[in-house]
């Protein structure tokens, strides 16, 4: 876990002691009325609930649960698509995290869709979550900066927040593209393809800058290699990738940058029974299935959502920590049915 930023979080939430003063009461008294006791006097609780309500003053329901034991705190996590398992391991091991916080996990999909993201965290906070874990969709997250400002913490998974600070955990996408390449060259290759989803992503952006500066270190940088396909159309994918077969000066190799990319450069390759490297960003549960021999990028999935979690708990209970960025290694592992003889 490696500081991003050395400096102490500035954000300033208001707390009891600002309520009290405000209100001309002990800070005991404004603690009783936060936690709902019924016999503080009317009048008292009156002055202590317009100053909460004047200062944005909202009760840490977490870090109250995490020193009484009580089960009362919720935290939200926003992915991008419940029903691909890379999100689902992600929101699973995080729900583990909340269940030894007696906390309670909602989770959300924004279906890659940045004003839908917006809104999702919007109504998360409006129910008042004590924190949050999210996946970024979007180009810029400072939409967040009122609420984080006024004490709900956020951590971001497999991409960095963009318009404001934060705690994030990442994938390392540049030394995990460096390394994949630098296999396809140690095994003779000079002519390798890399075919990503689109660049608008900072995920396929990092990973096509990694496998660039590899091969620029080789000498090959050659750009017309450099192909874009959509990430929810593997055809699409293989189109790509039939393009670069079809050229005068076609690659040996070819790095995808994700495993629904790899899926339709397979189906490729294996149509027209071609002989050709192929890796691939993404380990994934029946890669070991695929009817061609390939090499994954693979990492530990579940720690993404573990490593989310801890770091935002480790945030509601130390708001001041300077902010940090967690980056999960990466591997390569050979796949397929005839993995144990690559092209």
């Amino acid at each position: 876990m490696n500081d991003r930023d050395p400096a102490p979080r500035r954000t300033r939430r208001p707390t009891m002691v600002d309520v009290a003063r405000s209100a001309g009461v002990s800070i005991k008294t404004v603690s009783r009325v936060a936690n709902g006791v019924s016999t503080v006097d009317p009048e008292l609780a009156e002055r202590v609930g317009a100053a909460m309500r004047e200062l944005g003053f909202r009760r840490n329901s977490v870090a109250a649960s995490l020193r009484s034991g009580r089960s009362t705190a919720t935290i939200g996590l926003v992915i991008l698509d419940l029903a691909n398992p890379f999100y689902s391991t992600i929101a699973a091991a995080a729900a583990r995290v909340a269940q030894r916080f007696d906390t309670q996990l909602f989770t959300a999909s924004s279906g890659w869709d940045a004003r839908r993201e917006s809104e999702i965290v919007a109504d998360l906070c409006q129910r008042r979550v004590d924190g949050l874990i999210i996946v970024p969709t979007g180009e810029d997250q400072s939409y967040l900066r009122a609420e984080i400002d006024q004490g709900t913490p956020a951590v971001f998974v497999d991409r960095p927040p963009t318009g404001l600070g934060g705690d994030s955990v990442l994938i390392d996408n540049r030394g995990g593209a460096r390394t994949a390449v630098r296999r396809l060259l140690a095994e003779g290759h000079s002519r390798i393809g890399i075919v990503t989803d689109s660049l608008n992503a900072w995920t396929m952006r990092e990973r096509r800058i990694g496998a660039h500066e590899e091969l620029e270190a080789a000498g090959l940088a050659d750009r017309a290699l450099f192909v874009e396909a959509p990430f929810d159309a593997p055809d699409v994918a293989g189109e790509a990738v039939a393009r670069m077969l079809d050229a005068a000066s076609p690659p040996t190799a070819v790095l995808c940058g994700n495993n629904r990319i790899l899926s339709g450069a397979v189906g490729e390759v294996v149509r027209r029974g071609a002989r050709v490297r192929l890796t691939g960003f993404d380990d994934f549960e029946f890669a070991h299935l695929l009817p061609y021999p390939v090499t994954v990028v693979g990492y530990d999935t579940p720690s993404l959502g573990r490593f989310a979690a801890e770091l935002l708990f480790r945030r509601i209970r130390e708001p001041e920590t300077p902010f940090s960025s967690t980056t999960i290694a990466t591997y390569l592992a050979d796949r397929g049915i005839a993995a144990a003889d690559p092209p």
